[in-house]
């Protein structure tokens, strides 16, 4: 599963595809000559240095930046932006988030392999039918991607919040991105 951010399904609580998904974020400056540090949503982390031009939005303002030189330092990233030649450039773009149009996300291999924005919003049901709630969010753990999913009155079991682990086969068992739904092979009662 890839966790960069669906289509449209028949259910108006599902959210509309985004225009832009969160690939990180610029964080501080890093010495004087205009690098940021950049805190990295991708896997790998260095898989947003793939993209040459992102789309920063600071202060509800979205600019285009060129990439010009990116690379791994220590535990995290740093980046230079083309026309940011200073620290005080740079620091007025720190807190920024790094944005990647939607539609240029790259193809994924599988028809089983979804980007995390793809999921967020699909109702979750049980093998038997049993409401349990919508994924929230998902987030990454050692082992395995973990669902958050949180059950609403009147459209679910309960209004528990529940997680489950992203299993494909184990857990998952069908993902119909067209009809806003997932199935599981999960117990109500955890």
């Amino acid at each position: 599963m890839a966790d960069a951010g669906s289509m449209m399904s028949m259910n108006a609580e599902r959210k509309t595809p985004p225009e832009h998904v969160v690939l990180g974020k610029l964080t501080s400056p890093y010495g004087v000559k205009g690098w940021l540090r950049v805190y990295s949503y991708t896997s790998p982390m260095e898989g947003i240095l793939d993209y040459g031009e992102w789309v920063l939005r600071h202060r509800g303002v979205e600019s285009r930046y060129r990439l010009a030189q990116g690379r791994l330092h220590g535990k995290g990233l740093v980046a230079r932006l083309e026309g940011v030649d200073g620290r005080d450039q740079a620091e007025s773009l720190a807190g920024a988030e790094v944005l990647l149009p939607t539609a240029e996300l790259p193809e994924l291999p599988e028809d089983d392999d979804f980007y995390w924005y793809q999921l967020e919003g699909l109702s979750v049901v049980t093998t038997e039918g049993v409401a349990l709630g919508r994924v929230e969010y998902l987030f990454e753990t050692g082992a395995n991607d973990v669902m958050v999913i949180k059950g609403r009155d009147g459209e679910s079991i309960d209004a528990r919040e529940r997680l489950l682990p992203f299993l494909p086969d184990e857990v998952v068992r069908e993902v119909d991105l067209e009809a806003g739904r997932m199935v599981v092979d999960w117990d109500p009662a955890f």
